[in-house]
């Protein structure tokens, strides 16, 4: 009896990772796409390791900054993050924001974005979803030209209009037949942007079969992300804007609590 009760014990312990090294790689493994967020009970049932020795390493990656906590699981943190860009700042914007991202996401369904501006792109620091999110062709750490999507024109909305010409000129180019293909046309878009206290709208421009609606987080040098909702076609993006812009203006509150948005349409101006 004691004999058989030892051997699943000694079996485990012979199927367990031999070094400390092998048992860290399998728990950043499970970590397969930056914007996922596990609970140790899902590292433990994902690696086959014990629950205990999950904790114990997870707890050592967070002090080391290789992964981060959140109110919602383990993720990457900024040391995983910052061997393919990124750094302190976009991890401050990621902690910030996940509660936000997740409210959205869970109250209307849709899948949540959180983006930076990086030259005439926006690269994507989060995404939030359920069943949808595969079919939303977005990755955490990818980029999309700017002037095609919600979330860039969201951002480039509160910036100077000689600064957009010199970030988009350049890149001003249609990825599908609905995207904006000159400066003109943006700067009227980003006018109306304004003019909505921040919302931006996009039905198709970045991918044909996708509707956004977004919105910055800002401070007082200037936008330093935005949030979206993302959605088929169909998806009444309309609706859900308040939510989206409500995000927002808590991720910016939360980040510079002595900031207040102005909302004055002539600044920055619209291109003549």
């Amino acid at each position: 009896m004691s004999a058989q009760a030892v051997e699943p014990d000694n079996r485990t312990r012979r199927d367990l990772p031999p070094s400390m090294v092998e048992r860290v790689s399998l728990i950043l493994d499970a970590f397969e796409t930056p914007g996922i967020r596990h609970t140790p009970e899902q590292v433990s049932r994902i690696t086959h390791l014990p629950r205990t020795t999950v904790h114990r390493i997870l707890d050592q990656l967070v002090r080391l900054e290789w992964l981060t906590q959140t109110p919602f699981g383990f993720g990457l943190g900024p040391r995983s993050l910052g061997l393919g860009g990124g750094g302190r700042a976009d991890t401050e914007l990621r902690s910030v924001t996940a509660p936000h991202l997740h409210e959205i996401q869970v109250t209307t369904g849709l899948v949540a974005h959180l983006a930076v501006l990086d030259g005439a792109e926006v690269r994507y620091l989060d995404k939030i979803g359920g069943r949808f999110a595969v079919k939303v062709p977005s990755t955490v750490g990818g980029r999309v030209a700017a002037h095609a999507t919600a979330l860039g024109k969201a951002i480039l909305a509160w910036l100077p209009a000689e600064r957009v010409d010199d970030l988009v000129a350049p890149a001003l180019s249609p990825l599908t037949p609905a995207t904006i293909g000159d400066l003109a046309r943006l700067h009227q878009e980003l006018h109306l942007v304004r003019s909505r206290r921040g919302v931006a709208f996009e039905r198709g421009e970045a991918h044909p079969d996708i509707a956004c609606v977004a919105a910055a987080i800002r401070g007082p040098e200037g936008p330093v992300g935005a949030i979206s909702l993302v959605g088929d076609l169909r998806a009444p993006v309309e609706r859900v804007a308040p939510l989206v812009l409500q995000a927002a203006q808590r991720a910016s509150q939360e980040l510079f609590p002595q900031f207040r948005e102005r909302t004055d349409l002539r600044q920055p101006s619209p291109a003549a």
